[in-house]
């Protein structure tokens, strides 16, 4: 299956480390980051899985749930999580789904053959609170993710929904933002008081929205 942003993200029931999890009923008016692992006791997905429950409190205070997914069993989850714990210092704070059935992985396209047939790639979806997919990226099996990246694509994400703005090249939440096309100056003068600087018509930059 070919997920495209601005899909639904497909519900599903499967069995988790808290318990059984209906995706949809459990994701309510949060955000989410479902992000998927090749395999269980597998060194990159060990650190990830750490990193993330170090860091569950920086996605919380955004509004954002985590949720992982290895197609190995339930019993097997349940033993690698004291491998994290041993080795991360962090003990595993969110669900980490056992899609030994891979309903998940097929639901969102999570396999890629060429790539190896039996386990999934590192995908990672963005998913609003509307359920909406937001962002799809997938790595490699060998090659671990960058939760800053994740991070900075969410502030992202959540400043442009509220704002007439777009983030240039490398953004980081607090810098300048950039003046949406479709907004003329008339409407700019509106939503941006204190002005912006125009490099051309259609590159106005300017103060991000709420920045002190």
């Amino acid at each position: 299956m070919t997920l495209q942003l601005g899909e639904t993200a497909p519900d599903f029931t499967v069995a988790s480390t808290e318990g059984n999890i209906q995706f949809h009923e459990w994701l309510g008016d949060d955000w989410a980051v479902l992000f998927s692992h090749p395999a269980d006791y597998t060194p990159v997905c060990t650190t990830e899985l750490g990193a993330f429950a170090k860091r569950k409190d920086e996605f919380a205070s955004r509004g954002v749930k985590l949720i992982g997914v290895s197609v190995d069993p339930l019993d097997s989850h349940n033993d690698w999580v004291k491998d994290i714990e041993k080795t991360q210092g962090a003990g595993l704070n969110f669900p980490l789904l056992a899609d030994k059935d891979q309903v998940v992985a097929d639901l969102y396209g999570m396999i890629h053959p060429k790539a190896d047939p039996k386990v999934t790639v590192r995908t990672v979806f963005i998913i609003d609170s509307a359920k909406k997919i937001r962002l799809m990226l997938t790595y490699p099996p060998s090659t671990g993710r960058n939760l800053d990246e994740i991070l900075r694509v969410i502030d992202s994400l959540q400043l442009t929904d509220n704002h007439k703005v777009a983030t240039p090249v490398d953004w980081k939440n607090g810098e300048d933002v950039i003046i949406v096309p479709s907004l003329s100056n008339e409407e700019a003068k509106e939503r941006f008081p204190d002005g912006w600087d125009e490099q051309t018509p259609y590159l106005r930059v300017t103060r991000q929205p709420g920045r002190k």
